[in-house]
């Protein structure tokens, strides 16, 4: 039987995302958790814990894990190294839902990876950034010669997404907006966490304001018929 490790900051739902896949995933096979214990050969009480709080898992503990669930570790992990995201069926009964404008900002607030899409000479580019949110503005860092550090002030749209393979769920958004270079209030972006992979010299800080924030969520809808359906 598998011992508890390195649990922290427990919630009755919590766990983050493998906790939310193992859980998702047990109730989809329709399974009682110590059914899925039996299987996996863990203890009930530790596997509540990996369903509920940030657990360190070991590799064959995974791999245990996975195949009690009649899925994969890389699935489990949400990581399928080398390949576009989206690959596989849809879920049995996907639910496509519109995501209200507060909803979206929520989901986009602690930044990450987006895509930036704007004409520019003749062309159309669409390239992705490292963004922040910052006093409602979407903000990231390139250099003077790109063709984005280039483009000056214009219209553009930035979209921003996140894909859970293992759920075949995820969401998007896109931001319709005003890009510009950052004027007066450069100094105080300074301060903001953008830091670009791509690394170099990436002095000029543009600036996105929104006009208009739209966004979509897929969800299983397996979810809706299991979820408190088994302990």
């Amino acid at each position: 039987m598998e011992a508890p490790q390195m649990i922290a900051n427990e919630q009755p739902d919590g766990g983050g995302d493998l906790s939310r896949r193992v859980r998702r995933r047990r109730s989809a096979l329709g399974l009682t958790r110590e059914e899925v214990a039996a299987r996996a050969r863990m203890d009930s009480g530790y596997l509540a814990r990996v369903e509920h709080a940030p657990v360190a898992l070991t590799t064959s503990s995974l791999i245990r894990l996975a195949d009690a669930l009649d899925t994969t570790v890389a699935d489990l992990l949400g990581a399928i190294p080398e390949q576009p995201p989206g690959h596989g069926r849809a879920a049995l009964h996907p639910v496509l839902a519109a995501l209200g404008e507060q909803e979206c900002l929520r989901l986009i607030e602690p930044g990450g990876v987006g895509r930036v899409a704007f004409e520019w000479a003749g062309r159309l580019h669409v390239l992705p950034v490292n963004f922040a949110v910052h006093n409602g503005g979407i903000v990231f860092r390139t250099a003077a010669t790109t063709s984005i550090g280039q483009y000056g002030e214009g219209p553009v749209a930035f979209e921003v997404d996140r894909f859970d393979e293992g759920m075949h769920e995820g969401w998007s958004v896109l931001i319709d907006g005003t890009a510009r270079h950052a004027g007066s209030e450069r100094t105080a972006l300074l301060g903001t966490t953008v830091d670009p992979w791509a690394g170099g010299d990436r002095e000029v800080y543009v600036v996105i304001t929104p006009t208009c924030v739209t966004g979509r969520r897929v969800r299983a809808g397996y979810d809706a018929m299991t979820t408190g359906s088994h302990p």
